[in-house]
């Protein structure tokens, strides 16, 4: 079976130690965009999930340059890291939402940095029009370019449930739209959405390993203050799993994963002053610890059940 550094699974750390030969830290940036779930164009409350921060509570001050941003996030991450090299992360709301002539601005501010290595782009596959995938394109000739797509769930019902306003197809074009220029697509997706099954989720998990995607993240679905979602579990409260249920269902996702996705994140933690529920996901050493304790004693391997992979599956 294939080893990955220390862990049974193909993980960020360890790619891009093998990639850039240091470990590399994220600088969490707000470009200052909003998102057509939110402006009226899709919709006006955004994603069910979503918080006010537009899943950017950990970003930079959207009022200070890029630059500024970078100099800040440094002096935060440099208080545990001892490198000098950085990820540009332009995480909150949609990143590719406005003018190209901005993008243009933001990005190249950020990839221009020296000491950034990467620039990552969490955006909406909805969201990539041809020009802006020629900006992508030319930024990539520079330094690597990773976009981040919000993809969640393959099922209908879920999609509609969360508001995630588009359909399989155009996730499907972004993604070949993306790799078709040369630039890595890191794919998110949350579990345990509400009446989704472990067979559910692991139609989501086929269906990606069938699509030229280069990374995942997968996130638990955490409860957050001041949400839609917040509304819908506090009149009705829907399960939920505990931390040793959470590992279990995460080594029976990873183990039917393709063997070259490179595992972004395993669970995903919501500010603390925010979260509702489950609440175990606050401490976040606690909870990497237990994961990676279970795979170890479990002999959880990434593609170790490599045949599921061809197995056909409704995307409803």
């Amino acid at each position: 079976m294939k080893q990955w550094g220390d862990k049974r699974y193909y993980s960020l750390d360890y790619y891009i130690k093998i990639t850039f030969g240091e470990k590399l830290y994220k600088l969490s940036l707000d470009g200052g965009m909003t998102c057509p779930n939110r402006d009226g164009k899709i919709g006006h409350r955004g994603c069910i999930f979503c918080s006010s921060g537009g899943s950017g509570d950990f970003a930079g001050d959207r009022r200070l340059s890029i630059r500024e941003q970078i100099n800040q996030a440094k002096l935060l991450v440099d208080r545990k890291h001892t490198g000098s090299s950085y990820i540009a992360y332009f995480q909150a709301y949609t990143n590719t939402y406005a003018p190209v002539n901005y993008l243009e601005k933001i990005f190249t501010e950020a990839i221009n940095e020296p000491h950034v290595r990467i620039l990552s782009i969490a955006t909406r596959p909805d969201c990539l029009s041809p020009e802006v995938l020629e900006l992508l394109s030319r930024l990539n000739k520079i330094k690597p370019v990773w976009v981040e797509l919000g993809l969640q769930t393959i099922h209908k019902e879920s999609a509609a449930f969360i508001r995630r306003g588009y359909d399989l197809d155009v996730f499907e074009k972004a993604v070949y739209d993306l790799k078709n220029i040369g630039i890595a697509v890191i794919t998110h997706v949350i579990l345990c959405l509400p009446n989704e099954s472990t067979e559910k989720m692991l139609e989501t998990i086929f269906y990606l390993n069938k699509l030229p995607i280069d990374g995942i993240k997968l996130q638990l679905l955490h409860i957050l203050k001041g949400t839609d979602l917040e509304n819908v579990y506090m009149a009705d409260p829907f399960y939920l799993p505990d931390l040793e249920e959470y590992v279990k269902l995460l080594g029976d996702i990873i183990s039917h994963l393709r063997e070259d996705i490179v595992i972004h994140r395993l669970t995903g933690d919501g500010p603390k002053t925010l979260l509702i529920a489950p609440l175990w996901t606050g401490n976040k050493r606690m909870v990497l610890n237990r994961i990676q304790k279970y795979f170890k004693d479990a002999d959880i391997w990434q593609g170790k059940e490599i045949s599921c992979q061809n197995h056909l599956h409704s995307t409803n």
